[in-house]
């Protein structure tokens, strides 16, 4: 560009930038021929569509919410979020993200979302739990044939806490409890299991052997600790999770602690569990 065309856009408000951004769109908009729309489709991963069956999507998470405890409130999320909803809580590359013109991004993580709908609930509740199933879309290429959209469930839980690791404690039960039921009513053929990893946090490991294994003791799906597990480790705090089936061969969802709400509410006392499980990896692991 000209010299000085990138200070002259960066000193434009907001506003501004993106009436400009559009206009430069609606040109470009008005200019694309049906041939080429037809091309982006074929060749755009981000545009093309997935490859599961909705008709069995619909019913496995119809179900998954119909197991999901009572008080658990379902959110349906918009399909975009204020631009820096995941960067401003965690430690994730704008890059990954799909930015759009209007002061947003297309939603990529329902947990980032759910957490700060959370943090507004908090405010006028004792504790929080959500849920939500939603279609995402990632920038980075997964490689391969993997698709840049798929389907998440997740679940978040927001409250103060009450020291010891009781309240982390508490979430992972109930987080723990509710995957452990999915998997065991959904893909009980699949091997699921549910691994555990400990990030530098005392409290929480008393509280896993104490409090956390005894209450998940009986079961089909076995919880397992992942103890060389790096992953995670300063994205998620004290505690991450991981679901697996076929014999853990296959991650199909993930989660753990996190200071989302504390940040968000600048209570450094609020404790977040977040959670999610791919929908679609669920249903291609129940039809091998």
């Amino acid at each position: 560009m000209p010299p000085g065309s990138r200070s002259a856009l960066s000193g434009l408000s907001n506003a501004d930038l993106r009436s400009l951004l559009l206009s430069v769109a609606r040109d470009r908009a008005e200019t694309a021929r049906p041939s080429e729309v037809l091309r982006r489709w074929r060749e755009d991963r981000f545009v093309r569509p997935a490859r599961a069956d909705p008709r069995v999507l619909a019913r496995v998470e119809a179900r998954m919410w119909q197991l999901l405890p009572a008080d658990v409130a379902g959110v349906e999320l918009s399909p975009v979020v204020p631009v820096g909803t995941c960067a401003a809580v965690a430690p994730v590359s704008q890059n990954r993200i799909v930015t759009t013109m209007r002061a947003s991004e297309v939603l990529s993580d329902p947990t980032n979302a759910l957490a700060i709908e959370a943090a507004l609930r908090r405010r006028r509740q004792s504790e929080v739990h959500l849920a939500a199933a939603h279609r995402v879309l990632r920038a980075q290429d997964f490689g391969g044939d993997a698709s840049a959209h798929f389907r998440l469930f997740a679940l978040v839980s927001s409250v103060r806490d009450t020291g010891s690791g009781d309240t982390q404690a508490r979430l992972l039960v109930r987080h723990l409890t509710y995957w452990r039921t999915v998997l065991a009513e959904l893909a009980p053929a699949a091997a699921p299991q549910l691994h555990v990893t400990t990030f530098d946090d005392e409290a929480v490991r008393e509280r896993l052997a104490d409090t956390v294994r005894p209450a998940l003791a009986a079961g089909v799906v076995p919880l397992l600790d992942e103890p060389e597990r790096s992953r995670g480790r300063g994205y998620y705090t004290g505690c991450a999770l991981r679901i697996t089936v076929l014999d853990g061969s296959l991650e199909i969802g993930d989660g753990g602690l996190t200071d989302w709400t504390a940040r968000l509410s600048g209570d450094a006392k609020e404790r977040c569990l977040v959670s999610c499980l791919a929908t679609e990896r669920l249903v291609d692991s129940i039809s091998r």
